[in-house]
């Protein structure tokens, strides 16, 4: 019977190995203040500064990319779905106000190759560097018989700091209060079971273009504004959309109203509804319908507001207020 080594098994260190080598290079480009180790230990270490803080606490989130994964692998483009890992959990960490620490990748796959997950460390880097986090570790496995071939998965974790007093939980909310809906890129990343339902193989790859744009990273823009203003409720615009996520933030005895005649939907959520044959209502606990990031704040800072996201390099929209109601979003 022949030898059979790791490498004949479908595990190749080497390759792992000279991975990790670019790895080290693309966390080096995410460096802030707090890093303690290097890539390549068995922990990442990070020192944070908690003198900054009164109460210091520290939030986290961790999430992946989905199905938006499918087609990256049939376009054969890899280079955004790193910067979508990062912004899925980094967007969350956002909700509460809190400032980015660092962020850990996890990445699956049947057989490694090194071309492809270099793209996608890649965008994670580029994922760190804007939202202000620093790539401290990850782990890459290499699974042979778990991912068909020429796949993976990816998984991210980030962890932030905030004072427990600037804690943002919706609490402050009042009727009257205005909700103001920063742009979304696109699809970001939900909805793709859907998208892959509804589209060929042949338009997933002519649209490609639009469905790989990735997912936008809130953070600088809102930690803008939160400087500037007071923020009473911030909720990011993913799975469950509209009317699952917004009301985690609404106060008893309250409710938002969303006026969709308040901002343009963009082409691809009108195809996909056409083609699906889907309802507002469907639509708008699926999709983000072009808004990615809902900010609820007092009528007197909404211009001040508008202002400072615009300066970050987002549009936004007045797409609601704060009413009396039973905690429920209500669209109009």
């Amino acid at each position: 019977m022949a030898k059979i080594t790791y490498r004949s098994a479908g595990v190749d260190i080497d390759a792992a190995n000279t991975l990790v080598k670019d790895y080290k290079r693309f966390a080096r480009r995410t460096h802030i203040k707090g890093i303690v180790s290097d890539i390549g230990s068995f922990g990442g270490l990070f020192r944070p500064d908690l003198k900054r803080y009164r109460d210091p606490i520290l939030v986290s989130s961790t999430d992946g990319v989905g199905t938006k994964l499918k087609i990256a692998f049939l376009a054969d483009k890899h280079d955004t779905v790193g910067i979508d890992l990062v912004a899925m959990s980094v967007n969350d960490c956002l909700c509460t106000g809190a400032e980015g620490l660092f962020f850990l990748d996890y990445i699956a796959t049947g057989k490694l190759r090194p071309s492809v997950l270099r793209d996608v460390v890649k965008g994670i880097s580029a994922g760190c560097r804007e939202a202000g986090y620093a790539l401290i570790g990850g782990e890459t496995a290499e699974m042979p018989g778990m991912y068909a071939e020429g796949e993976y998965d990816l998984a991210g974790f980030a962890v932030g700091a905030i004072d427990r007093l600037d804690v943002i939980d919706g609490r402050a909310i009042n009727p009257g209060d205005i909700v103001v809906g920063i742009e979304s890129s696109g699809l970001h990343s939900n909805g793709y079971s859907l998208v892959r339902r509804v589209f060929s193989k042949k338009e997933l790859k002519r649209y490609a273009g639009e469905l790989l744009k990735p997912t936008r990273i809130y953070c600088k823009a809102v930690l803008a504004a939160k400087k500037a203003l007071r923020i009473k409720g911030v909720a990011h615009i993913t799975g469950g959309a509209f009317l699952d996520k917004i009301p985690r933030i609404i106060p008893r005895g309250m409710a938002i109203e969303i006026h969709k005649v308040l901002w343009k939907v963009p082409w691809i959520f009108t195809l996909i509804k056409e083609r699906a044959k889907l309802d507002d209502r469907e639509m708008y606990r699926t999709l983000n319908m072009g808004i990615g990031m809902v900010l609820v704040i007092g009528k007197k800072d909404v211009d001040k507001a508008q202002r400072i996201i615009l300066k970050n390099g987002f549009k936004s929209h007045v797409i609601g207020k704060v009413v009396k109601g039973n905690g429920q979003v209500v669209l109009k």
